[in-house]
């Protein structure tokens, strides 16, 4: 132990002593008590495990920070994404009353299930006398091939009775210069001759013109059978069906309405969905298709459902736009560009997502 630190213990505890001050310390005036002055150290000396627990709480946290940092340099997110799908505007394509709306407001129907009947009446009715018209049709074919048949025989047979009055003709006119007949009985057989000759010139023009009647009764038989197709078309057309399985929405259509060509009856929205998310630019160096998607829905906070990237739009969403920005004209201030970026889940969803639902998509890019 220190001596002086002895001496000054001993002094103190002297009776009708006073202790002498220590050396550097002045006493005030009055007879009072000098007041020590604290330096750094003796502060530090008191509240060294304060110091010390806030300095590794520091380091705690910069480290934690920096494990942040590595982790989120891996993932771009953003908030300004929506559900999105091609909805489907219902219409109809012939003019007729609506007779029957066996659907309601979003209800989800499957494939071909009937939206709409609209009346038919006028559309069978012009069915039926297309139909009548290509029967008739087919049935003068028929009718003509047979003629032709029949012409085909006449020419044949005018042609053998064409051969033998040739015959007879050249027999007669060798006889008569002989005179073993007489130049009337010659000259007879000479007429009958003419007259094959005609009768057979006359078989081949009628077969001609009975073959060539055919492709005239053919022609119009394709141009029924077109307005035919149309007939059926029409028809068709008055029961209306789901294009693929989805929702009604926004149904305007009524039993007793009348349809007009091109009015929209209802919307349609197809239950295949994704999420297009407009990235910043500068979010898109190292974003890929492929790549997996957290999706996080506003009307789900509970749930994650799993995607990845489809594909990323060639060019930003301005330039698409009704009225793109013209950089060319005024002043030019630089602004972050937005590109939309479709992502389509992994499974279907088993929950009711509908187009401009709100998504918060986290890209996994590294």
């Amino acid at each position: 132990m220190d001596q002086r630190v002895d001496n000054e213990r001993r002094s103190d505890s002297t009776p009708g002593r006073e202790a002498s001050p220590p050396a550097g310390a002045t006493k005030p005036a009055g007879g009072g008590t000098a007041t020590k002055k604290r330096s750094w150290r003796d502060i530090y000396n008191e509240h060294r495990g304060l110091v010390i627990l806030i300095a590794i709480g520091s380091v705690v946290l910069l480290l934690l920070l920096f494990l942040w940092w590595l982790h989120a340099r891996n993932y771009e997110s953003t908030d300004d994404a929506f559900i999105d799908t091609r909805t489907v505007q219902i219409g109809a394509q012939v003019a007729a009353a609506i007779v029957d709306v066996p659907v309601t407001d979003n209800q989800l129907v499957d494939a071909g299930a009937e939206l709409v009947r609209l009346d038919d009446r006028d559309f069978v009715a012009a069915h039926d006398q297309e139909q009548a018209s290509v029967d008739n049709l087919i049935a003068q074919i028929a009718a003509q091939k047979a003629k032709i048949d029949q012409a085909e025989k006449q020419t044949a047979q005018s042609q053998a009775a064409l051969t033998f009055a040739r015959q007879e003709d050249e027999r007669y006119q060798r006889l008569v210069k002989t005179d073993s007949v007489t130049v009337e009985q010659a000259q007879q057989y000479a007429s009958n001759l003419m007259q094959a000759e005609a009768t057979y010139a006359a078989a081949q023009a009628n077969a001609i013109a009975t073959d060539k009647q055919v492709p005239v009764l053919e022609a119009q038989l394709k141009t029924s059978e077109a307005q035919l197709a149309q007939a059926n078309a029409n028809l068709s057309r008055t029961i209306i069906t789901a294009p693929v399985t989805g929702r009604v929405t926004r149904l305007t259509a009524a039993k007793g309405q009348y349809a007009a060509v091109g009015q929209a009856l209802m919307m349609f929205v197809p239950r295949d969905v994704w999420v297009t998310a407009n990235f910043k630019e500068t979010q898109l160096d190292l974003m890929r298709p492929g790549q997996p998607v957290a999706i996080e829905i506003d009307s789900y906070p509970d749930r994650t459902f799993k995607g990845h990237v489809d594909s990323i739009q060639s060019g930003s969403g301005t330039a698409f736009s009704l009225l793109p920005a013209e950089n060319a004209t005024g002043n030019y201030v630089k602004i972050v560009q937005r590109v939309p970026v479709k992502i389509v889940f992994d499974q279907p969803p088993d929950v009711l997502l509908g187009p401009g639902m709100s998504v918060v998509p986290t890209v996994k890019v590294r």
